[in-house]
């Protein structure tokens, strides 16, 4: 999500289709409750933005300490992205 945010300014249902055009199905309902937290938590922050159609809409951007946590999630991806494709990958050969 923050990876999402970080590219544009979202508002919630506009980041679930995000989310599932890079194939990740997650509904709506479970969006709220994690934006909450990360907004909670100060690595992102909401704006109420008036919508061209229908009620204004809280768009979500990234924060300083955001991008650094989301800094530290890349690092710690790499970091095991690649024994686990090795794991992987021995496992299917070894079939």
């Amino acid at each position: 999500m923050l990876a999402v945010i970080k590219h544009e300014k979202v508002y919630g249902y506009e980041l679930a289709m995000k989310l599932e055009k890079q194939g990740l199905d997650v509904s709506e309902g479970s969006i709220y409750p994690v934006l909450l937290r990360l907004q909670k938590e100060g690595l992102i922050k909401g704006e109420i933005k008036a919508s061209p159609s229908g009620p204004n809409r809280k768009y979500y951007s990234i924060t300083e300490d955001g991008e650094k946590a989301l800094e530290n999630f890349e690092e710690n991806w790499k970091k095991l992205k690649v024994p686990v494709d090795s794991i992987l990958n021995d496992r299917s050969a070894n079939r």
